[in-house]
């Protein structure tokens, strides 16, 4: 009998199995086509690729000649780079030698600066070209080195430097000068701090705010805050985008782990929606508005210039009604939905992104400029969204703490920045913003294309990239160029342009000028030969099947 109800019962038992395993194959199958077919929409491929890359370097025959260009031009870029050289070494030496001193003991600077060009050029470019990178003075919209030479700052100190130097100088003096009497006192809280909590409650538009030491910390509490309350597991994050260094949120090359709790979804992209509607276990999704400037591209830098295929568009109205649809999903499925704003800050508007996208998130983070130059970062949110705790179950907690919140300094120099913002001065600044920079940047591009050269800007408000129209190898040099002509440039180079909103007419003009004449330098010295029949996706070919004949034949 018991034999009889088990061969009635299996068939049954098999089409249960098949019937759960539908939807979870189903569910997988949603999730792979909602990711972005290049690798940096799948970060588990991008681990196992960049593994094995083999590290080699060009001799001076190859650094000149990587793109077979004809013997005549590769002499103009042998004469040019030696001159450059011999330039820099006449202009630059000492912030070249503390740099050098620097590097042997600070791994930051030794990964900097090998990673500032495509590594295949990166040894002998460091050979031969001295590079300084430690400055004594800033003033206004200028940079100074040990040597004495000026630059007009494009770094924009990855997104601090909003107001200018100047501004931040003067808050770090004021914030001192407000927490002196109290110091460097821990556990209690400086009075200044029930002025910064309403003035952040106003921006942001929620009810409450906690402070970290850092960006990538506020993110991770944001995170931690969404899992605790959502008793999910998953984040999603979307391909390309930023949000600190910390496992999660970056979980391709750079991590030592492989991703585990997330979900890296293409953006602007309905499939990712469709993801979103049927997954139950995802407690939030992460957004960086500066994605907006190049949805599913990582951040750009010099070092991935090895063609011209980098792009950049700012599609406003695209952007937001994304954002909007993205907003309805997230409430209907009771997701978290959190604006990262540690970079962009309160560069698109006195609001932030929420205010200049129309789209209110869950949670928003902050840091960077917020700390009046100090170190920071910020959490806002709902009262019940930020709550560490359940009352009803006591042991049940959301543990965040670190020794250096609320640090009575850097609350002063945030109440400082905080008051700039309500300043005249400033709010004139945020009156035409889309409308001037447009106008920069289009005024920016038809200079550069009467000027002949293979160059062009995209941007998004002041945060700016650049871009290439022919196929080249050797755009990463033209960061070179720059510096020679007086823009200081990140280590990411011509990858992103940062400008602080005190630019005025005058110093945007310079650096128009200064810019164009160092890409007709570029241009002089042999750097853009073209030929005819090459394209962006030959160099990369011939960029493979030279990695594979290193990797397998040595060659």
């Amino acid at each position: 009998m018991d034999d009889t109800l088990a061969l009635l019962a299996a068939p049954a038992l098999a089409l249960g199995a098949v019937g759960w395993a539908l939807p979870r194959a189903w569910r997988r199958l949603q999730l792979s086509r909602a990711k972005h077919r290049s690798l940096t929409g799948h970060a588990r491929m991008a681990k196992r690729v960049a593994s094995l890359i083999p590290g080699y370097a060009y001799d001076e025959a190859g650094f000149f000649g990587s793109d077979n260009a004809p013997a005549d031009w590769q002499a103009r870029r042998r004469s040019g780079f030696e001159r450059l050289a011999q330039v820099f070494g006449e202009r630059f030496p000492r912030s070249a030698t503390a740099t050098a001193e620097l590097r042997a003991s600070l791994p930051d600077l030794q990964f900097t600066g090998a990673y500032r060009v495509p590594f295949q050029y990166s040894p002998y470019l460091r050979e031969h070209l001295k590079i300084g990178n430690v400055l004594r003075a800033s003033a206004g919209v200028m940079v100074e080195d040990l040597d004495g030479n000026r630059f007009f700052d494009l770094t924009g100190s990855y997104g601090v430097n909003l107001l200018g130097y100047d501004a931040y100088k003067q808050c770090i003096a004021e914030a001192e000068a407000r927490a002196r009497s109290l110091g460097p006192v821990l556990g209690g809280y400086h009075p200044a701090l029930l002025d910064v909590v309403g003035r952040l409650r106003s921006l942001s538009g929620h009810e409450a705010v906690s402070f970290h030491m850092s960006g990538t910390e506020a993110v991770m509490q944001a995170v931690r805050l969404a899992r605790y309350h959502t008793q999910r597991s998953h984040l999603v994050r979307f391909c390309g985008a930023y949000h600190g260094w910390w496992e999660d949120v970056q979980p391709g090359p750079g991590n030592p782990v492989p991703p585990r709790d997330t979900y890296t979804l293409k953006d602007m992209d309905e499939r990712s929606l469709q993801v979103l509607r049927t997954r139950r276990d995802i407690a939030c999704v992460l957004v960086n508005p500066l994605q907006a400037l190049h949805p599913n591209s990582a951040a750009p830098g010099d070092s991935s210039l090895v063609d011209s295929s980098r792009r950049a568009q700012f599609d406003r109205e695209a952007y937001t009604a994304w954002l909007m649809r993205l907003r309805q999903v997230c409430s209907e499925r009771g997701i978290v939905l959190i604006f990262d704003e540690v970079f962009v800050g309160f560069r698109l508007a006195r609001g932030g992104a929420q205010a200049y996208f129309g789209v209110r998130a869950d949670l928003v983070t902050y840091g960077k400029t917020l700390g009046g130059g100090l170190p920071v970062g910020v959490v806002c949110g709902s009262q019940a969204l930020m709550q560490r705790f359940r009352s009803d179950r006591p042991a049940d907690i959301c543990f965040a703490r670190g020794t250096f919140n609320a640090h009575p300094y850097v609350i002063c120099a945030m109440q400082a920045f905080l008051e700039r913002l309500d300043l005249p001065e400033v709010q004139a600044l945020y009156n035409g913003l889309d409308e001037r920079w447009n106008e920069r940047a289009e005024r920016f591009n038809r200079r550069l294309a009467d000027a002949g050269v293979p160059v062009r800007v995209a941007h998004l408000s002041s945060i700016w990239t650049v871009t290439y129209t022919e196929p080249s190898r050797y755009n990463w040099m033209l960061q070179f160029y720059l510096r020679l002509h007086g823009l200081a440039l990140s280590w990411v180079g011509t990858g992103r342009l940062i400008f602080s909103l005190n630019y005025g007419d005058a110093e945007f003009d310079a650096v128009l000028d200064r810019f164009t004449a160092a890409a007709l330098d570029m241009k002089a010295d042999g750097w853009w030969w073209t030929d005819p029949a090459q394209t962006n996706r030959g160099i990369r070919r011939h960029l493979l099947a030279e990695m594979l004949r290193r990797r397998f034949r040595g060659d």
